[in-house]
């Protein structure tokens, strides 16, 4: 009988799928039906991450092949320059990719700190509960109500569709997504709404007194300052510039009365300035209504996949934020499995800026723009070819990771850094399966599978914080300096004056083809057909930032005044700006509008 080689899938979402191989040679990948989260499927990204024709397969230096001793040589020179950065993309989410972290700590170098993806988010969640804790996936099971909040879960997170099917079903996006069209219920707002939706629902919910006053007074007892807040928000002029209106607050509320409800809520309504006001919102009305700490409720975000861990890749060093890094401050630059220069925003200034780094390093899998750029290219393993262990930010299954090829091509991250420990002089880095051990050491066993040392079964039951014995934290401030119609004290005066603003609104989503900058890459954008448009066409996309050009695809499911250009998109960040969100040290990919010309 041919030998079943077990492993997990690497790739960046919430699923961490396990997968199994049969037999020597060129591996057939299947899901692992078994698993309790993966239920055996798998996503067609997971085969292309094994094609080896799109990979870097010979380093280079100063344009040229060399063997991989000469790249490391020229590495380890280049560390020794005074002024060192490490920049990690995101693509592969094991553990090991860290280790790397401890090479910067030896030679002095820097760090980044923030996201580009969920890091606004994740900070209005800590504000509100003082810890993120990921809602199980077996909670959601026992939902009455799923209120899927900008999360396109059938491009980021299938395989939580068995544990919503038969659900009371809600979305709430900006955008008609296949799950959308499945739902009882489609608000289809504003984008950048989301905080207003929340409140005003929580509004609602005091007004018809259907509070849970119990659990409000055990665990949250300033509810009634919020309601004070609430009562700020002026409902007619919030209403009309959300655009939704009281019959369709008052057909979400129905959903929401005396039901086991769960938020499933998306990186989507956080990639704005304000994005950590927008979950301490959606928080506020889950705690308004007594959703924490009870079977089947709850918010779903992306939780702390490390929560709970000794890190043993946890270092001190010095660190800049990561959406917006200079790198010319820099004398090298080591780029791990990612691409800023086609990722990060604001495309013109990141591009300028990594030209004049001494030594850029790019260290990953795949040609790209930033591979370009760069004077010095290692090739890296993908995660069949090496040791990892794959923790989720979904649910609280953590997988072995075991190498399922043997390939001569590139080098991993842990002997990347053992290389580099070597020629640099440097010690403390212990064997790999020893590092490999400790993570797995410190989970629990659940059948065949470990867990989380963080797992709590119904989280927040005792309470918040990391003992469990804090209050839940209400929002009490808004300040919206974008469109800035806090409380909307002469929105309605003013409106009326208002010229028609004909710039679109940015959406960035995933792409269900690629994950980032990696495998496919699109081209087009996608426009609402009463906009003008012809499907096809060449227009140029234009925000205070930059412009590119893109090919028109014409599609009635978003709003007229919207365009779509999914992340992996050619081009999309030349049109996005490089700031912070004012918690979590997030990008803000929409924190745009641009205008549309014809060519």
């Amino acid at each position: 009988m041919s030998e079943m080689n077990y492993s997990a899938c690497g790739l960046d979402c919430y699923d961490a799928c396990q997968i199994v191989t049969k037999g020597e040679g060129p591996p057939h990948i299947t899901g692992v039906e078994s698993h309790p989260v993966g239920n055996g499927a798998l996503c067609t990204l997971l085969n292309k991450s094994i094609h080896q024709a799109e990979r870097i397969v010979h380093p280079r230096v100063d344009g040229k092949e060399v063997s991989m001793v000469e790249a490391l040589d020229a590495v380890a020179t280049a560390l020794k320059t005074a002024r060192s950065l490490l920049w990690r993309g995101s693509g592969n989410m094991g553990v090991m990719q860290d280790v790397t972290n401890l090479l910067m700590e030896r030679v002095g170098g820097s760090l980044t700190h923030g996201s580009l993806c969920d890091g606004a988010g994740d900070a209005g969640i800590k504000l509100s509960r003082g810890v993120n804790r990921i809602l199980p996936p077996e909670q959601i099971a026992k939902a009455d109500t799923v209120v899927v909040w900008g999360r396109n879960v059938t491009v980021t997170n299938a395989h939580i569709m068995p544990f919503i099917e038969g659900k009371k079903l809600v979305v709430i996006d900006p955008v008609k997504t296949a799950i959308a069209k499945k739902a009882g219920l489609h608000m289809q707002i504003e984008p950048r709404m989301d905080y207003y939706v929340a409140i005003l629902l929580a509004r609602f919910v005091f007004m018809e007194d259907t509070e849970d006053t119990e659990w409000l007074e055990e665990f949250a007892p300033e509810f009634d300052d919020f309601y004070d807040y609430t009562r700020e928000h002026r409902i007619k002029a919030i209403l009309e510039h959300i655009g939704t209106d009281l019959g369709e607050m008052g057909r979400m509320l129905e959903y929401l009365r005396d039901q086991k409800v769960v938020f499933l809520v998306g990186a989507g309504v956080q990639k704005y300035s304000t994005g950590s006001y927008t979950l301490q919102a959606i928080d506020a009305l889950a705690a308004t209504l007594g959703l924490f700490g009870k079977e089947g409720c709850g918010v779903h975000y992306l939780g702390s996949s490390r929560l709970g861990f000794d890190d043993p890749f946890a270092v001190d060093t010095t660190s800049v934020p990561k959406a917006t890094t200079n790198f010319s401050y820099f004398d090298t630059v080591l780029v791990q499995g990612g691409n800023p220069a086609a990722s990060m925003p604001d495309s013109n200034r990141v591009i300028k800026s990594l030209k004049e780094v001494q030594n850029l390093i790019y260290f990953g899998l795949y040609e790209n723009e930033t591979s370009a750029l760069a004077r010095i290219v290692i090739p890296a393993k993908n995660f069949f070819e090496k040791e990892d262990v794959r923790l989720s930010y979904g649910h609280h299954y953590v997988s072995k990771m075991n190498k399922l090829i043997e390939s001569d091509i590139g080098i991993s991250e842990y002997d990347f850094t053992k290389q580099l420990f070597g020629r640099l002089g440097l010690e403390g880095l212990k064997p790999e399966d020893e590092y490999i051990a400790h993570w797995l050491g410190q989970c629990e066993k659940e059948g065949e599978y470990h867990r989380s040392p963080a797992y709590e079964a119904c989280p927040y039951e005792e309470g918040f914080g990391e003992a469990g014995d804090d209050a839940f934290e209400f929002i009490d401030d808004y300040d919206d300096d974008f469109i800035n119609p806090k409380r909307f004290t002469k929105y309605r005066k003013q409106s009326s004056k208002k010229k028609s603003d004909e710039r679109f609104w940015l959406l960035t989503p995933k792409s269900a083809k690629s994950l980032n900058t990696q495998f496919f890459r699109d081209s087009r954008v996608q426009i609402h057909p009463n906009a003008g448009y012809a499907e096809g066409e060449e227009v140029r996309l234009v925000s205070e930032h930059g412009s590119h050009t893109f090919t028109v695809h014409l599609n009635e499911d978003i709003k007229p005044n919207c365009v779509v250009v999914t992340n992996n998109t050619v081009g999309v960040n030349y049109l996005t700006p490089a700031i912070l969100s004012e918690e979590g040290y997030n990008a803000c990919y929409q924190e745009v509008k641009v205008t549309v010309e014809q060519i």
